[in-house]
């Protein structure tokens, strides 16, 4: 018997939930969340209620537009024509959630924000064209403005050039819905226009759809808050991001997965966002075709395991693939694309029961690391008992830099007493200075090495109060930092280091990439350096310099030393 769409949802959601179909736990909870709405929507006092055959609807009409991307998208030699789109159970599911869950009241669209966060090659921009093309002429709203929101035209584009190629390949699509496909939008009689809205266009319109294709690569939220308030004036707009995981964990993108996943978990209530997240679970091995077929609901379909499988196997032989590879097609986080870190065996040293108090009169070696007196000041205690190496850090930046709207991850950081910020619009140095006196009073320090580029008065003021602790100037060069930075990765790899679970710590480690210095002769220095500006690492440097001195362990007398 043939399925409606919205019946293939039903199942999809009853096989994800009997394990019939591979899926992570974000997965689960999305189709839980439909089951407890449908319960809840029993009762007068919820506001919304399923209707499958709206759902279906859309579903029937996506399902006409034409393929327009790789192989599924030749023609039929004998009839010149184009297969048409086929919604697998996964996309009918979140097409039917999207459009069939209505206010009761009037018949309107729930959901105002659709949030799909699915590896490549799934198929999300292809589905992304056909909600665009629904809502564009379909959705009975006088001169609808469909926007695909990027960074770049290129990006913008990777929606927008698959909804043209349709209008372009079925000439009746153009014909039914008076539409016309221009060379850089689609028009409609009405006014109605699918256009690309770029980088930071301050006003972004009045957009009825705004569609953000991987929003990973937004340094800012300054887009998708422009297209979020452009939606206000519209009665059932839509905002639809569709997007994998990426590099940048301090981005818009990172912080609203997690919101995601609050909404998902029911830590947070908002009844008209959906969302849903394809990627492993905890504890799943990334360098098995177990955990690709739980993250890609297309595997089999659009998703090639003859083609995967291999990528796999060279990033399982080649740690500087691996970023890219679970990016790419497992959906996880990882920051930097090139990497030092293993980031599991790094997570995997955190114990957030640590608390540096416990290590009251014991030695420890601290690095002092200071960018600009507007960025992140870091310092770093390494302390060492029973066979292991503990790091506990401290980070200062000013208040100013804090406020500004795009370092909202500073903003939550401080909030959550993982950063200090510092009043004014430069770090105020004796903010540090205080923590160094606490420390001094608490612990046995052995030796404080700073970089002096930055710290040259704040150390002498410092030596006045310090008594006989050396402090010890260590410019960053490869053949200083090359050695401690080799014995941090080994004892993260060993697992004798351990940290207290610190997210700007961890953020930082993520961030850091090793570059191999020019030189002569068979040894290889290595220093730590970033992709980009907005990738921090100074509490990771302050560290490789602590591990510098603790591994030297002079206990020489005070003074200041140029080692």
């Amino acid at each position: 018997m043939h399925l409606s769409h919205a019946a293939k949802a039903d199942s999809y959601v009853a096989d994800v939930l009997a394990g019939r179909i591979p899926a992570c736990k974000w997965v689960k909870l999305a189709c839980k969340r439909h089951l407890k709405d449908l319960e809840r929507s029993e009762s007068p006092e919820f506001l919304y209620r399923y209707d499958p055959e709206k759902a279906d609807r859309v579903c029937r009409f996506i399902s006409k537009l034409p393929h327009v991307e790789g192989s599924a998208a030749v023609r039929d030699p004998k009839t010149k024509k184009i297969p048409r789109l086929t919604l697998e159970p996964w996309q009918c599911f979140i097409i039917s959630q999207i459009f069939g869950w209505v206010k009761k009241s009037n018949g309107r669209r729930r959901f105002r924000k659709a949030h799909v966060y699915v590896p490549r090659k799934n198929g999300k921009s292809l589905l992304a064209a056909g909600v665009g093309w629904w809502m564009f002429a379909k959705d009975n709203e006088p001169g609808a403005e469909i926007c695909c929101g990027a960074t770049s035209e290129k990006q913008a584009f990777e929606v927008l050039e698959p909804a043209q190629k349709m209008g372009r390949f079925v000439p009746e699509l153009c014909e039914a819905t008076e539409s016309i496909v221009h060379a850089k939008h689609i028009t409609r009689a009405d006014g109605s226009k699918f256009y690309a809205l770029v980088g930071d266009p301050g006003d972004g319109g009045n957009p009825h759809c705004a569609i953000v294709d991987e929003y990973h690569e937004h340094a800012d939220d300054r887009l998708y808050e422009t297209m979020k308030t452009g939606t206000v004036a519209r009665a059932q707009s839509l905002i639809l991001v569709v997007s994998t995981a990426g590099f940048t964990l301090s981005g818009p993108c990172r912080e609203d997965w997690k919101d995601c996943e609050k909404l998902l978990d029911g830590t947070v209530q908002e009844e008209t966002k959906f969302a849903i997240i394809y990627t492993t679970d905890e504890g799943d091995r990334w360098d098995s075709a177990d955990a690709l077929a739980k993250a890609n609901p297309n595997w089999g379909v659009s998703v090639d395991p003859e083609t995967v499988l291999p990528e796999l196997e060279k990033a399982i032989r080649s740690p500087r693939h691996q970023a890219a590879f679970k990016t790419k097609h497992l959906n996880l986080w990882v920051s930097a694309s090139n990497g030092w870190l293993n980031m599991e065996k790094w997570n995997a040293c955190g114990d957030s029961s640590l608390s540096i108090d416990d290590f009251a009169g014991c030695d420890c070696w601290i690095g002092v690391d200071a960018a600009s007196k507007v960025d992140i000041f870091s310092i770093a205690a390494v302390f060492r008992k029973d066979g292991k190496k503990y790091v506990f850090a401290r980070h200062f930046l000013p208040q100013d830099t804090v406020s500004r709207p795009e370092n909202k991850h500073y903003q939550s950081w401080v909030a959550e007493g993982w950063l200090t910020a510092t009043e004014g619009a430069r770090t105020d140095q004796r903010a540090v200075e205080d923590v160094l006196k606490e420390w001094h009073a608490k612990f046995c320090i052995r030796e404080i090495v700073y970089d002096p580029r930055e710290l040259t008065y704040m150390m002498s003021q410092v030596q006045e109060w310090i008594g006989g602790v050396p402090l010890v100037e260590l410019t960053q060069g490869a053949n200083l930092m090359s050695q401690p930075m080799k014995e941090l990765e080994a004892t993260v790899e060993s697992g004798t280091f351990r940290h207290q679970c610190d997210p700007v710590l961890t953020w930082m480690a993520s961030n850091v990439v090793r570059k191999e210095a020019r030189g002569g002769g068979p040894v290889k220095y290595y220093y730590p350096t970033k992709e980009s500006n907005a990738n921090k690492i100074d509490g990771i440097v302050a560290t490789i310099m602590a591990i510098a001195r603790e591994m030297q362990d002079t206990g020489g007398g005070a003074g200041i030393y140029i080692w």
